[in-house]
């Protein structure tokens, strides 16, 4: 028996893990379906999409998209210790404060911005130090780039010159503005949640973790959640705790809240499964990034094409700097497209490097990568079950582009990006633009249809167990108890309100550090 079961070891199960078992006397497992995250590309941060499409990715795709020419689009999610922190691009990235004091005005109180604060600063050790923004003693390494490229100064330059200020941390007072990204690295190698928090942990004696465990549903006597029933191999076993926690993430999370009879009654039954709590809440409200990326040749040997050359191994084996040290998405921008809005509609990634369809193509050379992001989506999605296997992949709708006001503002960051990349910072480096082409995708329409041939998603699923005021429009309470349980909560990406203004990861460990709060008072 055990106070606590975890499911899932990934951004948010790591950091639950590590604060619950700090009480000796407080007993935790931890389920989680992948495997070890110790792997050379795990470490290595520019080898992050070598992890793609492995085994150590759930692998997703969605349903053919309307918006998106009946396009299927890819959501790697990490499936090892770590989860997908152990395979992202470690950008330090949390938000807008518009965005929590949103969920706070939207009936997620006590999430305000000046209340989640504390938590970010509490996980973070930024290697800047500590202010009024940051923390300097928590688990998770914050550093600065030990090798930015120069085609990645130049863009923020480029940027300047186009007009946009010059921001030297977008998680300071203010996020409009360009600059480079902070990492989640240390010594110039990944530094994951299984880095910072799992492993440090595992060698307390009230700390249980499985991997490999799948589960399939949570157990119940009545509506008070009582335990799991899980799978090693073909061994089924079943574990008993006062309370579950739900952390597998924005796909993982409502799938397995349906598969044990929490959703869509309409729904559980067209799939067989009995109805334990009816709130068609679950796994609606599906919100992701959608990013355009625009590829430009590079005159000079500078880019990342040179990454894996023996010179660069020595480099970064012996000095912890160049190439095999970049997160890829080096540097980036946020900016407002339109003057009415109250903040960011678009973020950048810019890549000192070919970056095209996950990294799975290429072009001959080198090259750079340009990618506006739409940060503040009003299109939704959702997440259903295909049917009653907890083996079988969920069907995933984002709905991408659906909604106008989506299209506008990333028609706008694909015309800045034009805008950006003719300024004499990048003028010694720009050969010709490659995707989509120079003379082409010009008009609008030709700008529209080149958006939905060509979208993708930035791996940032979120909002499909949101949190509420009550079941009528959310999943969860402030508390992050499941409405209509006992004894289940969720603390992951899927109870944000709406999807953050920025990359997932640092809200996500923000959630993990409250939600242990919160269990740990009862």
């Amino acid at each position: 028996m055990y106070d606590f079961i975890i499911v899932g070891a990934g951004s948010a199960g790591s950091v639950l893990a590590n604060r619950l078992s700090l009480d000796p006397s407080v007993k935790v497992l931890v389920l989680e379906a992948g495997g070890s995250a110790k792997h050379l590309n795990v470490d290595t941060p520019v080898a992050f999409s070598k992890l793609f499409q492995t085994k150590r990715d759930w692998n997703y795709f969605t349903m053919p998209e309307g918006c998106c020419s009946n396009r299927q689009l890819y959501i790697p999610r990490g499936k090892m210790l770590g989860g997908s922190s152990s395979m992202n691009a470690m950008i330090y990235i949390r938000g807008h404060r518009a965005d929590y004091d949103g969920w706070a005005a939207e009936g997620a109180s006590g999430w305000a911005y000046d209340d989640v604060l504390p938590y970010f600063k509490k996980s973070e050790a930024n290697e800047r130090g500590s202010d009024d923004y940051h923390g300097a003693d928590g688990p998770l390494n914050v550093a600065d780039l030990t090798s930015p490229n120069e085609l990645s100064l130049a863009f923020v330059e480029a940027a300047v010159q186009a007009g946009i200020r010059r921001n030297p941390d977008f998680n300071g007072a203010n996020q409009e503005g360009a600059g480079l990204y902070q990492v989640t690295q240390k010594k110039a190698a990944r530094w994951s949640t299984w880095k910072a928090f799992l492993q440090p942990a595992m060698g307390r004696e009230n700390l249980t973790v499985l991997t490999d465990a799948l589960v399939h549903r949570v157990l119940f006597d009545g509506t008070t959640a009582i335990g799991v029933e899980y799978s090693i191999g073909r061994n089924i076993e079943k574990a008993l705790a006062s309370e579950v926690v739900l952390a597998g993430g924005a796909v993982n999370t409502p799938q397995l809240l349906m598969l044990s009879g929490v959703g869509d009654g309409e729904h559980l039954r067209q799939k067989g499964i009995d109805v334990r709590v009816d709130n068609a809440n679950v796994g609606r409200h599906l919100q992701d990034h959608p990013v355009i990326l625009q590829i430009h040749s590079v005159t000079q040997p500078v880019s990342l094409a040179h990454a894996e050359e023996p010179a660069k191994l020595v480099e970064y084996l012996s000095r912890k700097k160049g190439m095999l040290s970049s997160n890829v998405g080096e540097a980036g921008l946020f900016v407002k497209t339109r003057d009415d809005l109250a903040a960011p509609d678009i973020q950048f990634h810019f890549a000192p490097g070919v970056f095209i369809r996950h990294g799975f193509e290429t072009i001959e050379g080198d090259g750079m990568s340009f990618g506006p992001t739409l940060v503040a989506p009003k299109s939704r999605g959702s997440i259903k079950l295909r049917n009653a296997d907890p083996t079988t992949h969920p069907d995933i709708e984002t709905r991408a582009l659906e909604h106008p006001d989506d299209v506008a503002s990333l028609v706008a960051g694909f015309r800045m990006a034009r805008e950006i990349v003719s300024q004499d910072a990048l003028a010694t480096y720009w050969g010709k633009e490659q995707i989509p082409g120079a003379s082409t995708a010009e008009s609008e329409e030709e700008v529209v249809q080149f958006l939905r041939d060509r979208a993708e998603l930035l791996y940032h699923p979120s909002c499909t167990a949101r949190m509420g005021a009550g079941p009528d429009d959310a999943v969860v309470d402030p508390q992050l108890r499941v409405f209509g349980t006992e004894g289940l909560r969720v603390a992951d990406a899927s109870v944000m309100r709406s999807v953050v203004r920025g990359n997932t990861n640092a809200p996500t460990i923000m959630i993990a550090e409250k939600g242990a709060d919160m269990l740990l008072a009862g």
